[in-house]
């Protein structure tokens, strides 16, 4: 072995260690220095960490893939998810807008049917409502806001029902995917949809629209059933008149009270078609009450003359003694137009004793009328004669005091006081 040398500064000199290897005779030695056995330490514990690692990894590598996997189905899941979400809120929506599409075209068309159903009533209505308005008048003051002519109101109301079939078309979607409103209202939104939505909107203006021909019609079938009762009061009215007043009357329209059934709901067009055939019944009663109040003799011969002497009993203007006075004396002049009370047929015109110059009309039902004492006259034997046609003028031929004009009655050839007739005339003229 070599001696260790000494250092004056650093002191003792450590020196390197030496390997010796002898196999046999042979004999061998290494000399390793500190740093060679630092690097061969450091090269040693590199590749045994390096080992480590490499072991750990092949270790866990298998559960970091599967986490990695896992975390990646989770977020696809998750995406999944919102996108089934989304796309089921979307079909909530697409449902929601198509049902809201068939409500408003189920709504439009029921306008539309109930606006047809009114223009078909407006033209049945027309005729039979002219006729009652000859026949019956016009409807008192109080009732005349609400039964105004329905063709008006149906007028006014045919807009806004076209406006809403506009409005339902416009809703409505063209291609079967879509639908015309803002995308706003129709967007895939997690929060609720708004209130006042365009469908909410619509649906409100088809409840005006719908309380407006309701109102209509409501105001249709009042119309009628103030034109019949009408009908039905001025028929009892010129009925009662007649009675009254002892003259026949050919009436078969009472009150039929003794009536029943079994209680049947019906609907609004049959109420419509009962209140017409209602209305209708009432005209026909009105008018064939008319026609025989006007085949009676109820108008005045001599209108705004006064009476000179009235029918019955008096004292006989020549002789001074009782005597039956068949007619009614008017006061006239000479040349005053005698007139027709009732249309009939002249069964005699000519000189006839004390009548002087006479006018007999037959109206039918036994109903004749005499005119007495004219200075001429101006129809024929066989002559058809309506109420108000001149048959002649007055005058004071036959047995007469003075010009006037007797007027008589009779019914069978019995003489009835005219004053009973034109009694009744005046009751039943605002009715004829």
């Amino acid at each position: 072995m070599n001696v260790t040398g000494q250092s004056a500064v650093f002191g003792r000199r450590k020196e390197p260690h030496t390997v010796i290897i002898a196999r046999g005779d042979e004999i061998r030695h290494f000399t390793i220095r500190p740093w060679v056995a630092a690097f061969c330490g450091s090269a040693l514990a590199a590749i045994v960490i390096g080992y480590l690692l490499a072991t750990s990894y092949l270790v866990l590598r298998d559960d970091l893939i599967g986490a990695t996997t896992a975390r990646q189905a989770r977020m696809q899941q998750a995406y999944e998810d919102r996108i089934s979400a989304l796309r089921a809120q979307v079909d909530r929506i697409t449902s929601r807008q198509l049902l809201d599409q068939q409500l408003m075209e189920t709504k439009v068309s029921e306008l539309l049917e109930r606006q047809s159903q009114l223009s078909q009533r407006h033209g049945r209505l027309g005729p039979i409502l002219d006729r009652a308005e000859s026949e019956v008048g016009t409807p008192p003051a109080a009732g005349t806001a609400a039964a105004a002519k329905p063709d008006q109101r149906a007028e006014a109301a045919q807009p806004q029902a076209y406006t809403v079939a506009s409005l339902g078309s416009g809703l409505g979607t063209s291609s079967g995917t879509g639908d015309s409103r803002p995308f706003s209202l129709w967007s895939t939104r997690s929060d609720p949809l708004p209130s006042d939505t365009a469908a909410d909107r619509a649906d409100k203006l088809f409840v005006s629209i719908n309380e407006s021909l309701k109102a209509i019609e409501s105001q249709q079938l009042t119309r009628i059933a103030t034109l019949a009762d009408n009908a039905y009061k001025n028929a009892d009215a010129i009925s009662q008149a007649l009675e009254a007043a002892g003259l026949p009357v050919d009436s078969d329209f009472g009150d039929e009270r003794d009536i029943g059934g079994p209680l049947i709901p019906v609907d609004s067009s049959m109420i419509f078609d009962s209140k017409v055939r209602e209305l209708d019944e009432a005209l026909d009663a009105l008018d064939h009450l008319k026609k025989e109040a006007r085949r009676l003799p109820l108008a005045n011969p001599a209108s705004g003359r006064s009476v000179t002497s009235p029918f019955g009993v008096r004292t006989d203007p020549i002789l001074g003694t009782a005597a039956l006075h068949s007619g009614m004396d008017f006061r006239a002049a000479i040349g005053v137009p005698a007139k027709v009370t009732a249309p009939g047929v002249v069964v005699k015109a000519g000189w006839n004793g004390g009548y002087g110059r006479m006018v007999e009309i037959d109206h039918g039902q036994g109903f004749t009328t005499r005119f007495a004492h004219l200075s001429e006259i101006g129809v024929r034997v066989g002559q058809k004669l309506d109420a108000g046609d001149v048959i002649g003028k007055t005058g004071n031929s036959g047995r007469s005091t003075g010009p006037h004009l007797h007027y008589e009655v009779r019914h069978n050839g019995e003489a009835i006081d005219p004053l009973r007739f034109l009694t009744v005339g005046k009751k039943v003229a605002q009715f004829l």
